[in-house]
């Protein structure tokens, strides 16, 4: 027993000599093995033709970017703020050059002498007709530039009332030019008897040299003052009338001198045809806000007119220039006689104070549909087209403008000039409608009237059963007859001298 336990023990012990001695074996043979096989695989893989395109090299890291040392000059920290802010850069160059082309345009233009022709003895040969109401002062102001600018100026008038006013500006080259649209003969026969005063000679001083007068332009100036309110508050024959005053006259105007427009008139070697200037105020019309349907209607309406005129007139080489007017501050323009006032105009701006303010007249229903959002859009910042809290653009700007369309300096088919003219057009084309009616003060309204029958109280059928007939066609525009009163007559008939006396008094004695 006790030797096979010393046996066992001697087994034991011979273990650990013999797990080093087979270890050590394993371990080389291993080596040996893997040192052999890395070799072939490393042989195989740089032996194959594509392995730099499956396997690319690494490319080195990029470059760290440069720091400038403390003491760098300007123009080297300036240098790379520029390279590394290309964009900004870019548009702080064009807002500058912008910048500066404006205010040297501006710089000249402002030194420009603006003065028109005068014959050798100091007689005025040129001749502007401005179709505009005596009683506003945006018409009254831009004759008398015109006047001290040296040119004849012919203001329209459509009554005696017009006519007074115009003798009563004093002036000895502003003449009133009698032209009633309601009546077409009347109308054809005083642009025949002005034609006439066209060709005639005239002469500075008695016994002086003789000289030609032209026509320069023609300057078209609507009415400025339209209503305010809701829709269903307009009774049809204030639209009616609207039509009548604001959009029909203006157009007939213009109709009343197309013959003369478009025939040529003195001497064919400095003949020149005239130009034609379209006024517009531009700001509800670009933002067509709430409450402002008559304004906006006949706005965009005038201008779609000036558009399709200037596209017939194209061919004849007479330009059609439609001048997009802001506000205005009229604060320094005070008429010469004392005592009269400037119409309802508001001194500070070009549109006079909105009518219709006054809603107790509503009915209850358009009361509660439309008053709040009325009183918070008539008490905004650009009520009824003004800029409140601001004045309005220079008189002179306006004058410099239509005074470089007459003598061709300025091309444009469209001048916008005033204040707002410009901001509200891109706002109109750009800014969404809710927006700008938001900004007005216009919210949504939640509670409506019930609806209460209205046909036993209407003031149509009370009319009606008042008036009779005559009621029943308050509502329609009467438009005149067109016939051969409008038409341009080559005839040197004396109906048509006679029908000119006092254009043929005005002007021929002292040019």
């Amino acid at each position: 027993m006790a030797s096979e336990e010393q046996d066992f023990l001697d087994i034991l012990s011979s273990i650990p000599d013999n797990l080093k001695l087979y270890s050590g074996e394993v371990a080389d043979f291993v080596n040996e093995h893997i040192e052999q096989v890395s070799d072939s695989l490393r042989e195989a893989l740089a032996s194959l033709p594509y392995i730099d395109s499956i396997l690319p090299p690494r490319p080195p890291p990029p470059p760290p970017p440069p720091v400038l040392p403390s003491s760098a000059s300007i123009l080297e920290r300036t240098h790379d703020w520029i390279a590394r802010h290309k964009i900004l850069t870019g548009l702080l160059v064009v807002a500058t050059g912008t910048i500066a082309y404006k205010s040297y345009r501006n710089n000249v233009l402002s030194r420009k002498t603006r003065r028109a022709r005068r014959s050798g003895l100091g007689g005025r040969m040129d001749v502007v007709v401005v179709a505009g109401s005596p009683s506003l002062p945006l018409t009254r102001s831009l004759a008398l530039d015109l006047e001290r600018k040296g040119f004849v100026v012919a203001i329209v008038c459509r009554g005696s009332e017009d006519e007074v006013l115009v003798r009563k500006m004093t002036r000895p080259d502003i003449k009133p030019l009698n032209l009633d649209i309601t009546d077409p003969l009347g109308a054809g026969n005083s642009i025949e008897g002005f034609a006439q005063y066209l060709q005639a000679a005239h002469s500075a001083v008695p016994g002086g040299k003789k000289f030609h007068v032209s026509l320069k332009a023609v300057i078209l100036i609507p009415s400025l003052s339209y209503q305010t309110s809701p829709i269903a508050t307009i009774p049809p024959s204030s639209f009616a009338d609207l039509f009548n005053t604001h959009l029909l006259q203006p157009i007939l105007t213009i109709q009343a001198f197309l013959p003369l427009l478009t025939t040529r008139i003195g001497p064919a070697d400095r003949f020149q045809p005239p130009k034609v200037l379209v006024f517009t105020p531009s700001i509800i019309s670009s933002i067509s806000p709430p409450f402002h349907a008559p304004e906006a209607t006949v706005c965009s309406a005038l201008s779609a007119f000036t558009e399709v005129l200037a596209a017939e007139l194209r061919p004849l080489s007479i330009p059609v220039t439609h001048v997009q007017l802001g506000t205005f501050d009229f604060s320094g323009f005070t008429p010469r006689s004392g005592g009269e006032t400037l119409g309802h105009a508001n001194p500070r701006g070009l549109l006079p104070s909105p009518e219709g303010l006054d809603t107790a007249a509503w009915p209850d229903s358009a009361r509660q549909a439309f008053g709040k959002n009325y009183v918070s859009q008539s008490s905004s910042a650009i009520s009824a087209g003004r800029i409140r809290g601001m004045r309005g653009g220079a008189l002179t700007d306006l004058y410099s403008a239509v005074f470089d369309v007459i003598d061709g300096s300025d091309t444009s088919g469209v001048v916008r000039v005033g204040l707002g003219a410009t901001v509200y057009g891109f706002v109109g084309r750009f800014v969404p409608r809710s927006m700008v009616a938001w900004m007005m003060g216009i919210r949504r309204v939640d509670e409506l009237a019930a609806w209460q029958s209205s046909v036993v109280n209407s003031p149509r059928s009370a009319g009606s059963e008042e008036e009779g007939s005559e009621g029943a066609h308050e509502s329609f525009v009467a438009v005149p007859h067109l016939d051969a009163g409008q038409v341009w007559r080559d005839s040197d008939s004396a109906e048509s001298k006679s029908s000119f006396p006092d254009m043929d008094k005005a002007y021929g004695g002292y040019i």
